[in-house]
């Protein structure tokens, strides 16, 4: 079945063109000398079939399909400052991530203010 073989190209270029560096390693988000950048789990799948038959009564057939699924979460932040760099994973969903870059936030927001409080 040529059809088939059409299909699953199409399906296989998409996943391709969609699959790229930035796909697992998000931007970096820069916030005063703190630099965020996000890592990211991907996952995929997808099926391609098709068949032909033929029925005395009803005459003949072809048809053919495909269908495909996937998800993305957030894993992990890399975090780099003026301490160094440091990975923080990241627990589920989106919520956890915000949660870490406020903390992160925080954290930096602190300790600029820690170094221009004289003492």
């Amino acid at each position: 079945m040529e059809d088939v073989g059409v299909l699953f190209d199409k399906a296989v270029n998409e996943i391709e063109r969609m699959l790229n560096s930035k796909t697992v390693v998000g931007d970096p988000i820069k916030i005063d000398d703190t630099t965020l950048i996000p890592l990211i789990s991907v996952g995929f799948g997808f099926g391609v079939g098709g068949g032909e038959g033929q029925e005395p009564q009803k005459g003949s057939g072809h048809g053919g399909g495909t269908g495909g699924g996937g998800g993305v979460k957030p894993v992990a932040l890399v975090i780099l400052n003026k301490d160094g760099v440091r990975v923080e994973p990241v627990k589920s969903g989106t919520a956890s991530v915000l949660e870490k870059v406020a903390e992160s936030l925080g954290k930096a927001a602190s300790s600029s203010k820690a170094e221009s409080t004289p003492d």
